[in-house]
């Protein structure tokens, strides 16, 4: 697992400059998985839907299968890149480009066709999977989009067609994510399998290297135009000018360059202006999620169909409550309302039936969301989360509660107790993910850094002094699937225990830097979001032991405490150069608190 300090943000999001620029906050999670692993899961799960009915249901299984062999074609690429330092034809990168396109079809088929798909070729399927199966064990990168921003395949598929483009054309993707997307594109204007590259070098300023004999792959015929495939662009475009600068220097600047992205915005701030005439000058295709799933779509490829079959007939049309806005759905005074960071926020809709409000959110497409929709009917059936109606190609469905904010009640004794026993339950049934989490290493450096930017060089000193003990608890941590969120707003006071926790299922898998951590972590954010005196933190930490039969050491949670508040620090202080004006005030606040305390902590440390 090797988790970094700073990734580039996505599209939407748009650097700042001012104090807090380089605080710590963002993550780049990756897992291993052997390759023969991967080809078994692949076969498995292509032989599961092959016996499906046509419908949604069977499609989505099979976009999950899509993003498997995605991922595989990813590792083997990016290993062999690794020991050679360029992109370069292969008979693996074939084999894997080969069965990528065949899942790609299948997928374009599905789409297309009301779900319904001519089965793949089970001959020519097995030998690709045959000579893929390899004991390496491969770097694995979860597609941001398919994880947090709803980016679909579909969207690609639709974007391709409607590019016009001809099946002679040259398309390249853009690892990680873009070896799926661009396998759709080629599927669904016929051409042939596409290349992929990976741009390196720093982050705003990458370069693509390819060797000699993709190279001649690439230009092979004169007249074709390129199409280049990725998510975003983020704050400086710079993996999609990279590819594009490489051609423009082979190919000529006369060679039609025609660009897929994630989504209708321009280059971020940080992009060259070589990239920027490029990007403005350039054919952009994109068909974004509102545009795939909620607009003029077939009543059988519309979000609100898959919803109604799984909660009954909708009363009006999906109510986009993203972004903050869910907030409104509440019974609670606009001025206590909390702060919202739309960076990290998933797409969500409320759903108005006859049997009350369903949330139906983002939770990420082929395993990833599965992993959640069984992480949220486990809580669920626990009492701890919401109850569940199903999972619909991305989307989770829960039952919509409505609350006050801030919550009532839950400073009493009892709602101790109740945390007590969710956090134990989580250290007992859900264990940490492949992708890990930040070392305490790692949390330390980010501790000092942040601390430092907020409350300058003798704070950060004081920050060190304590960090540079607390390494020789590095041994102690054993992470598991912590919740990561445990602000006093993310609690409700309702259900059978009397406490239901919201938006419980994903922040230990996100991109930013924290990911899984030992129990303690949430004991430490649970501590400083509710204000608990020793005696409660130690109420909670003996229920938390008790709940999971091992002792969590007070030492290592006192350590998280600030870990957890320069992280808070960094989080929110980021979040105010990507809110509107009107989010300012409550971020400001949220600053104000964590700063606070943070002083107080490493005084106490000076002291």
């Amino acid at each position: 697992m090797t988790r970094t300090a700073r990734i580039e943000f996505p599209g939407h999001a748009l650097k700042a400059n001012g104090k807090g620029d380089q605080m710590l906050v963002y993550g780049d999670s990756k897992r291993s998985e052997c390759a023969d692993a991967l080809c078994e899961a692949i076969a498995e799960r292509l032989a599961k839907v092959e016996h499906q009915p046509p419908g949604i249901a069977r499609h989505t299984g099979l976009v999950g299968v899509l993003l498997n062999a995605g991922e595989l074609a990813q590792g083997l690429s990016d290993l062999e890149f690794k020991s050679i330092g360029a992109d370069e034809v292969s008979p693996v990168r074939k084999a894997a480009g080969g069965l990528l396109i065949q899942i790609a079809d299948l997928v374009v088929q599905s789409w297309l066709h009301d779900f319904a798909w001519d089965p793949a070729d089970p001959v020519r399927m097995s030998a690709l999977l045959r000579e893929l199966r390899k004991p390496e064990a491969l770097s694995i990168r979860e597609g941001e989009g398919f994880a947090f921003y709803g980016l679909y395949p579909e969207s690609y598929i639709e974007a391709a067609i409607r590019s016009k483009l001809s099946s002679n054309n040259v398309v390249i993707g853009i690892r990680s994510i873009g070896t799926t997307l661009s396998a759709v594109v080629s599927a669904a204007i016929g051409a042939a399998p596409p290349e992929t590259v990976r741009p390196v070098g720093p982050p705003y300023r990458k370069r693509t290297v390819i060797a000699p004999k993709l190279s001649r792959h690439l230009l092979r015929d004169p007249d074709a135009e390129f199409a280049i495939v990725d998510e975003g662009p983020g704050l400086s475009g710079s993996s999609f000018g990279s590819v594009a600068d490489w051609l423009e220097e082979h190919a000529g600047r006369d060679r039609r360059l025609h660009f897929f992205p994630g989504h209708k915005g321009r280059l971020g701030p940080e992009a060259s202006r070589r990239h920027r005439v490029r990007w403005k000058a350039s054919p952009r295709h994109v068909v974004d999620m509102d545009e795939l799933l909620l607009g003029g779509a077939p009543p059988t490829h519309r979000l609100a169909s898959w919803v109604s079959d799984l909660v009954g007939p909708l009363e009006r049309p999906l109510e986009d409550i993203s972004c903050g806005t869910w907030r409104r759905a509440t019974a609670g005074d606009r001025q206590a309302w909390p702060p919202a960071d739309r960076r990290f926020e998933r797409r969500k809709f409320l759903a108005h039936t006859a049997n009350g409000l369903w949330l139906v959110k983002f939770a990420g497409l082929g395993n990833i969301g599965e992993r959640k929709f069984a992480k949220a009917r486990l809580l669920a059936a626990a009492g701890f989360t919401p109850p569940v109606a199903g999972l619909c190609h991305g989307f989770l469905v829960q039952k919509w509660v409505p609350a006050d904010f801030p919550a009532r009640d839950l400073h009493r004794a009892d709602f101790i107790g109740h945390l007590g026993e969710y956090l134990a339950f989580r250290a007992r049934r859900l264990p940490a993910p492949k992708t890990g989490g930040a070392s305490l290493s790692k949390l330390c450096e980010m501790t000092v850094l942040n601390t430092e930017e907020a409350l300058g060089a003798a704070a950060g000193r004081a920050a060190r002094e304590r960090i540079d003990d607390a390494l020789r608890y590095a041994d102690l941590p054993m992470p598991i699937d912590t919740d990561n969120r445990l602000h006093a707003w993310e609690w409700l006071s309702a259900g059978e225990r009397g406490f239901l926790k919201t938006d419980a299922l994903d922040h230990s898998e996100g991109h930013d830097l924290v990911g899984a951590q030992d129990v303690a972590w949430d004991i430490a954010g649970a501590a400083i979001e509710f204000d608990l005196s020793p005696e409660e933190t130690a109420k909670l930490r003996a229920a938390v032991s008790d709940g999971c039969l091992r002792a969590v050491n007070a030492e290592l949670q006192a350590v998280f405490e600030i870990c957890y508040l320069a992280f808070q620090v960094g989080l929110w202080t980021t979040a105010r150069k990507f809110a509107p004006a009107d989010e300012a005030s409550r971020l400001e606040a949220a600053v104000s608190r964590y700063v606070n305390c943070l002083r107080l902590r490493t005084l106490e440390v000076a002291d």
